[in-house]
């Protein structure tokens, strides 16, 4: 598999962000590996929280996030997806898949043996960590949703998606920061939109930002569709915490947190969040206090 890498020289001095990067190489299921960047932050004895972001973020998106937790005395996991951040960055369409994806972050779970996790995931966040929760549910004690939905392709996509998924697909150039500030009801400083932007030095390292859209299954006889169907059986079974934070103004998903409230059984009883003058983006518009949500939510579900 030909990737790209991005030099190091592009994330010295983000503003907010002074974490160590950590790497993991793993397979690339063509016989060779690829790199994944990770953060790992707070107490070595902590319980473990694993962040996932989504489309077209990255670990920078939990910069705020990860230090509320760590002071509550959780450690927190922030993987780069592939194709994402400090992550190797595959360059062909081909080489991201939905199942490729949830295979890569699976193989980052084995390959540290994270164990006894919250899940804590957003956007496409959610459409990976939620079918690796249904796979691997002994490794997972609890589960935040933010913003995501797991799609089984039985309603029509929103004509917000429909406009994002080609507006992807026909803008000569992708301004990552720029869409990330858009979908914030706080407005982003020029240096946090530099930093989104961080990862991609010119349009071939965002083949993966380019194919994520059209990986979201929107007929219910796609295969994975079919495996998100068979996820959500699983999920329907449910009976561990399960926690829903989402933005009052976010465009994308609004009716997903009343979906998973009423179908996944540990969701029952849980004081849910809806945060006001939040948008797609809650981590940039309540970071913090997403951070004390959960800390609260882990504390109150003490296993």
């Amino acid at each position: 598999m030909k990737f790209l890498r991005t030099d190091d020289s592009r994330f010295t001095n983000l503003p907010g962000f002074r974490f160590r990067p950590l790497y993991r190489d793993l397979p690339d299921f063509e016989g060779g590996q690829v790199r994944m960047h990770y953060l790992d932050e707070g107490p070595r004895d902590g319980e473990l929280v694993l962040c996932l972001h989504g489309e077209p973020t990255w670990a920078y998106l939990y910069r705020d996030v990860i230090p509320a937790l760590a002071k509550h005395g959780y450690r927190a996991f922030a993987p780069d997806l592939i194709g994402f951040g400090r992550s190797d960055k595959p360059t062909e369409a081909s080489d991201h898949s939905y199942e490729r994806h949830i295979a890569w972050v699976r193989a980052f779970v084995e390959a540290l043996d994270l164990q006894a996790l919250t899940l804590v995931c957003h956007d496409w966040g959610g459409l990976i960590g939620l079918r690796l929760a249904a796979a691997m549910g002994e490794r997972f004690s609890r589960i935040v949703v933010c913003n995501t939905a797991l799609p089984m392709g039985d309603r029509p996509p929103g004509e917000a998606f429909i406009a994002w998924r080609r507006y992807c697909q026909e803008t000569p150039k992708l301004p990552i920061g720029d869409i990330i500030g858009r979908g914030c009801k706080s407005p982003l400083t020029p240096g946090e939109i530099l930093s989104f932007e961080a990862p991609f030095p010119d349009e071939s390292y965002k083949v993966a930002p380019r194919r994520f859209p059209l990986m979201v299954p929107t007929s219910p006889d796609e295969p994975e569709a079919i495996a998100n169907r068979a996820a959500w059986a699983t999920l329907s079974r449910w009976e561990k915490p399960f926690l829903t934070v989402f933005g009052a103004d976010d465009p994308f998903y609004r009716g997903q947190a009343a979906s998973f409230q009423a179908h996944v059984p540990g969701a029952h009883g849980q004081m849910h969040v809806t945060l006001e003058g939040a948008g797609h983006f809650l981590q940039e518009d309540c970071g913090e206090e997403l951070g004390d949500i959960i800390a609260e939510f882990m504390i109150g579900t003490g296993l």
